[in-house]
């Protein structure tokens, strides 16, 4: 068996870490904006909390694997909105405007509506 064929059968448990840690970093950003945990250097605003709502309940739900693949759009949508609005003004480059996180975020969350959520997923419970 070759390397590529031992490495592709880790595939799903590879995507649920990926889906699993993102979903962590995410929450923070939410509980961020809701909670002041961790400390926010920039004032919270109306939009900055609804924000942290989708962030915090999206980033739960895509921890736990349920409805992964809408709630991944909804998110990914959020990341390339959160970008244009608050990141892009700042200033063209991402490495400049602090939007790198975003841009990440965005096309993570995008690849998992395309790829469904691994392992390890409530959504994987439901087919059965």
């Amino acid at each position: 068996m070759s390397l590529s064929e031992r490495l592709s059968s880790y595939q799903p448990a590879a995507l649920a870490v990926l889906r699993i840690v993102t979903a962590i970093l995410f929450i923070e950003h939410g509980t961020q904006k809701l909670f002041g945990f961790p400390p926010a250097p920039y004032a919270i605003t109306t939009l900055f909390f609804v924000a942290g709502i989708i962030e915090l309940v999206g980033g739960v739900l895509i921890l736990l694997g349920l409805f992964t693949r809408p709630v991944a759009f909804l998110l990914s949508g959020e990341m390339a909105i959160a970008y244009f609005t608050v990141h892009m003004p700042i200033n063209f480059f991402p490495a400049n405007n602090e939007g790198d996180g975003a841009i990440l975020f965005c096309f993570i969350f995008l690849f998992l509506v395309f790829s469904g959520p691994g392992h390890w997923a409530l959504d994987n419970r439901q087919r059965r």
